[in-house]
């Protein structure tokens, strides 16, 4: 046995869990106990053994070979970004004890700092814990609390005035759990990591049932409608690329269609923000 987190156990039992007997093409026959799929359910529709499989939601075998992941995120519906942090999970190492980590601080390229600060958008460049790392003031008129310092997964769950301006706030909320989960990847024992979400999960119930659920998925580009307190109602597209030679930083930009009530609003706002 060892001291090392159970990753991968604890991804496939809360998976299982959210995995019905419909969804899985079995029959259901008398009162069920637990959600979703039983041990013996996954482990049957996975081509192992029962025995096999409860070891590794028990941690007992760390170790499983590629077929075996493979057949299990085809049984508990995994996408591809969650098929590849399943296989991340049971990497080299995932076994054996890992050296704790340093948090390492997050420096933003200068030619990406000096784009942000001249795009006459709002623009945003978040890291891979989600901190904003660099912001122009259209950005920060979009949302006061997009500043350098700020973290978008604290502020998303614990402040309600940003929550106010996300009219599909359960939404967001959920799909920036699961970006998070992919950006920090199988760095468990990374301190930020732990301080971050202990914080969360005890502050927000929302964030500890969303960050029960092991959901993965890319944060990708999108159109978003926001509530804003001084033009109401705005419509953007939510661009997000990737900041090369950086370890997971991203460039977020907000545009809106050319000649839409919403780039007349982006207008007042932008000329609000030059004047202030």
């Amino acid at each position: 046995m060892t001291d090392a987190p159970n990753l991968l156990g604890a991804y496939v039992r809360a998976r299982r869990e959210l995995v019905t007997p419909e969804q899985a093409g079995l029959p259901v026959l008398g009162t069920r106990r637990v959600p979703g799929l039983r041990r013996e359910e996954v482990a049957m529709l996975a081509g192992i053994s029962a025995d096999y499989y409860l070891r590794l939601e028990q941690g007992r075998d760390r170790n499983p070979s590629v077929q075996v992941l493979e057949s299990l995120a085809r049984v508990l519906l995994l996408d591809e970004n969650a098929t590849a942090y399943l296989l991340g999970l049971a990497g080299p190492g995932t076994g054996r004890p890992r050296r704790r980590r340093r948090a390492r601080g997050e420096t933003v390229p200068p030619g990406i700092a000096q784009l942000v600060a001249t795009l006459p958008l709002p623009a945003v460049v978040e890291g891979r814990y989600f901190d904003v790392l660099a912001v122009n003031a259209l950005a920060t008129a979009l949302s006061p609390r997009l500043t350098v310092g700020a973290n978008r997964l604290r502020d998303t769950f614990l402040d309600p005035a940003e929550q106010a301006l996300h009219p599909d706030w359960e939404n967001a909320g959920a799909g920036m759990v699961a970006g998070f989960r992919r950006s920090v990847g199988t760095d468990a024992d990374d301190p930020r990591v732990i301080d971050l979400i202990g914080e969360l999960c005890l502050a927000s119930p929302e964030f500890s049932r969303l960050w029960a659920r092991h959901d993965v998925a890319a944060c990708e580009g999108a159109a978003k409608c926001l509530d804003h307190p001084q033009v109401g109602r705005l419509r953007l597209h939510r661009e997000r690329l990737g900041v090369s030679g950086t370890a997971g930083q991203t460039l977020v930009v907000y545009h809106p269609d050319p000649g839409s009530d919403s780039a007349e609003k982006l207008a007042l706002l932008a000329s609000a923000a030059h004047t202030a």
